[in-house]
């Protein structure tokens, strides 16, 4: 239905909509990617209560902020822009797709050694995080910002046509 909607709309409407929309997916790719610099920055070896508190809420940003990604983009390209029939078949797409289903699995295991730590949190407890934590968590989290600048490339190509 509100395709329907969007696409009655007069042009100068859709473009303020298009406009809307292309500068609401920037802020939340803009805050998606601040808050995986932070949360790389406060992830250390070693962690007070309050750090780790502060890491499990930053890495709960992180993720709600994907969902705002997915959602602006998701509202672009169904209902703006090019039409969904023209990114149907745009490989540069599926391709950016294909790695922010990636980034989004590769966040799992950051996300569930913080959420690991809950009991010695409400103990008011640093965690121990073991030395393999420490090496894996940190490079997936680089992992992560390395495949979204590699979106970001795609996102040109895209825009490109």
């Amino acid at each position: 239905m509100a395709a329907i909607a969007l696409t009655a709309l007069p042009r100068r409407t859709k473009h303020k909509s298009l406009s809307l929309a292309n500068h609401t997916h920037s802020a939340s790719i803009a805050l998606l990617l601040g808050l995986l610099l932070w949360e790389q920055h406060l992830f250390r070896p070693s962690l007070s209560a309050a750090q780790a508190r502060r890491l499990v809420w930053v890495d709960l940003a992180y993720g709600a902020s994907a969902g705002l990604v997915l959602l602006t983009g998701a509202i672009r390209v169904m209902w703006l822009g090019k039409g969904w029939q023209y990114y149907l078949y745009n490989g540069w797409l599926q391709s950016k797709m294909l790695i922010f289903v990636l980034i989004s699995m590769l966040s799992l295991l950051p996300t569930l050694t913080f959420l690991n730590w809950r009991a010695q949190l409400q103990a008011q407890q640093a965690p121990t995080i073991s030395a393999r934590s420490v090496f894996w968590v940190t490079w997936v989290i680089r992992g992560e910002l390395v495949l979204l600048a590699v979106m970001a490339l795609l996102a040109t190509r895209i825009a490109r046509g």
